[in-house]
């Protein structure tokens, strides 16, 4: 029988990561945070599925040696966050200043 799968573990130590949450203006601080604590009481199928959180592949950044794939997600209205997934781990990696900047484009 299956074990159940279990929420989602944060990984928020990437300094650059840190720096542009902290940098974020207040509002948008406390909304990324309220995103990372509903994240965080997921799972990785519900996750999938999220239609606010909009988790979606990144084709244009070619991910780091032994990591499948790099993940753009809703982290509040108007920003997106950078992120990978290491089994039960989220490891968040940055911050766009907007939309475009998540994909790589100018």
């Amino acid at each position: 029988m299956a074990k159940p799968e279990g929420p989602i573990r944060l990984d928020l130590n990437n300094p650059v990561f840190q720096e542009q949450l902290l940098m974020l203006q207040k509002a948008e601080r406390h909304a990324a945070f309220d995103t990372l604590n509903k994240i965080r009481q997921l799972t990785w199928n519900q996750l999938y599925r999220d239609p606010g959180i909009k988790w979606e592949k990144v084709t244009s950044i070619k991910p780091p040696a032994g990591i499948d794939a790099v993940y753009s997600l809703r982290i509040t209205r108007s920003r997106r966050a950078t992120a990978l997934r290491e089994g039960a781990y989220m490891r968040l990696l940055t911050i766009a200043p907007d939309h475009d900047a998540t994909y790589g484009k100018k």
